[in-house]
């Protein structure tokens, strides 16, 4: 999941660059050392959508608000339908969830601070991800602490993990966690 919110430009740094760029290069990893793995890439705004490995080069920031819970949505939504044991989401984004599309299609949107009816339905998202077993690892991009705080309570509500990564490190944790992640389901079997 790759957050395009206008946020992943704001503030002069450019934060999408290195997102995508992760990307394509786990997209690598995974096509030539493993194989038998597979890989769908979404990203979310105001809603979330698929896309391919091929488009990533081309993504671009919207004026978008970020829609955590249609990206998690849909990421589950997708990971239910696949057989494989090796579930996971990683999860790129600078961490405030900001809207949400109601069930009359209209979106509540809120950038002021952390919304509590916006921050509760993420938190009930990690934990119906958790119930399937699916596993919630966020690379977070930026050091608001109040920001890294909504994280640390997104994680502990799915038991995955966090990472609090500036833009430099990001690919070295991505790819550290997808191989200890498979290494500890290898050894299950």
């Amino acid at each position: 999941m790759i957050d395009i919110s206008h946020s992943m430009i704001l503030y002069g740094e450019d934060r999408i660059t290195p997102a995508k760029k992760v990307a394509m290069a786990l997209a690598e990893l995974i096509r030539t050392r493993y194989p038998k793995d597979t890989m769908d890439i979404l990203v979310f705004g105001n809603d979330a959508w698929m896309i391919s490995v091929k488009d990533l080069p081309y993504l671009k920031v919207g004026p978008y608000h970020t829609n955590t819970v249609a990206g998690l949505q849909l990421a589950l939504d997708m990971l239910r339908r696949k057989r494989n044991t090796n579930k996971q989401i990683f999860m790129i984004t600078d961490g405030k969830p900001s809207c949400l599309r109601l069930s009359d299609g209209s979106y509540y949107k809120n950038s002021n601070g952390l919304d509590k009816y916006i921050v509760e339905k993420c938190y009930n998202m990690a934990a119906q991800a958790k119930k399937l077993h699916i596993p919630i690892t966020t690379f977070m991009i930026a050091k608001d602490p109040y920001l890294m705080q909504f994280v640390q309570q997104f994680t502990k509500a799915n038991q995955g993990k966090a990472f609090y990564t500036g833009l430099k490190g990001l690919g070295e944790m991505i790819f550290e966690d997808y191989e200890q992640n498979r290494k500890k389901r290898i050894r299950r079997f």
